[in-house]
């Protein structure tokens, strides 16, 4: 792969992965759009470490605290926060183990990608619209953790956006914007690794490139800037100008490709 292409694609897998604007679609579309060959395995497993990268290192002393709490005699649901996080997890990751094939060949066509960029722009819009969004990241309990990792399930689908979609569901069950993000994003972290981890087994010595490093590099510092801007965002806006550029693209995709 040209280094251009993959500097390229880092800093969009990292921008998209973030915001609830789905990665997986801006990396069908972006190779498909400029005719680009196929990144191959090892790219995608670039670009999984290097978002991994990003979460790991930006959530450093989130993570630090919430395993320590994790193994203190109080069980506050403050205390919780890491049981909460692997049983939002396993529905994602037997879902991911199940359905890895199709998610990389069916749900790929742009209509199924027009369909889902459309249809939960709408849902974002009317979680961010009704939800009450009073409750903090420390009264997240099982029914939320299990409601917003079953959600994430839907990510599997180009167009859908894990971060949208679990975002989406931590706003339905009352969450504050920069509750659900935050949840989002720890969620995130241990599926987006062990999405990297498992084909990284699967690589050679030769696939180790120049572009393979910098898909890594550029994922990871555009991840950690994304995460930082959204949760800044969050604080004092909605959600209605990530809505507006999924219908967008949504519409070109259907007008380009499909119509």
């Amino acid at each position: 792969m040209p280094v251009l292409h993959a500097i390229v694609l880092g800093i969009v897998q990292g921008l998209t992965e973030v915001l609830p604007i789905s990665s997986s679609a801006h990396l069908v579309l972006f190779p498909w759009f400029f005719k680009w060959q196929y990144q191959g395995l090892s790219f995608d497993v670039a670009l999984h470490i290097g978002t991994a990268i990003a979460f790991g290192v930006y959530f450093f002393n989130d993570w630090t605290g919430i395993i320590r709490s994790a193994f203190t005699k109080d069980k506050s649901r403050r205390n919780n926060m890491l049981w909460y996080i692997v049983i939002g997890t396993i529905p994602a990751a037997f879902a991911g183990l199940l359905l890895e094939k199709k998610a990389e060949t069916v749900f790929r066509s742009p209509a199924v990608i027009a369909a889902m960029l459309l249809v939960f722009s709408g849902v974002l819009w009317l979680a961010d619209h009704l939800g009450k969004k009073q409750k903090l990241l420390e009264n997240i309990g099982v029914s939320s953790a299990l409601i917003v990792g079953f959600a994430q399930i839907l990510a599997l689908i180009p167009g859908v956006s894990r971060s949208g979609i679990t975002i989406t569901a931590g706003l339905l069950k009352g969450l504050s914007r920069e509750a659900a993000a935050r949840f989002s994003f720890f969620l995130a972290t241990p599926i987006v690794f062990a999405a990297g981890a498992l084909k990284l087994s699967k690589l050679h010595a030769s696939d180790l490139t120049f572009s393979f490093w910098m898909g890594i590099l550029f994922s990871a510092v555009s991840g950690f800037i994304a995460t930082h801007f959204l949760l800044n965002f969050v604080k004092r806006s909605n959600f209605n100008i990530f809505v507006v550029y999924r219908i967008a693209l949504g519409m070109a995709i259907l007008a380009m490709f499909v119509l």
